[in-house]
């Protein structure tokens, strides 16, 4: 499986709504271009109703989709954190490449202090 479909497949939200966003994007610059063409505002109005709206809600869902997707990443991470301080999970070991940096503190020394050293 190639990266790009790799990548397709497990961030198929973000994926989704980049495709509404760039689609709402290109549905307002379509809509502006057909009324720029025309001088009567009632000739107008149809291009605003058909592309400028739609393409604002395209964009505005798309937004929405990927700043729940964000949300989601942040909830599987705050997870991962509760069961590894509550014990109910698996323990990180000192080869996990995030904890790795991480050095326990001496009893009665700061936390800051020994993340220096």
């Amino acid at each position: 499986m190639s990266a790009l479909a790799k990548l397709v497949r497990y961030q198929w939200d973000r994926t989704l709504a980049a495709g509404l966003v760039v689609g709402g994007l290109a549905a307002v610059i379509v809509a502006w271009a057909l009324a720029s063409g025309t001088v009567l505002t009632f000739e107008q109005i149809p291009y605003l109703m058909s592309g400028g709206l739609i393409g604002v809600c395209l964009v505005a869902v798309g937004a929405t989709l990927w700043l729940s997707a964000d949300l989601r990443d942040e909830w599987r991470k705050l997870d991962r954190l509760e069961r590894a301080v509550l014990g109910t999970g698996p323990e990180i070991d000192a080869s996990d490449a995030a904890t790795a940096r991480v050095t326990a503190a001496a009893p009665g020394r700061p936390v800051h202090a020994a993340a220096e050293s």
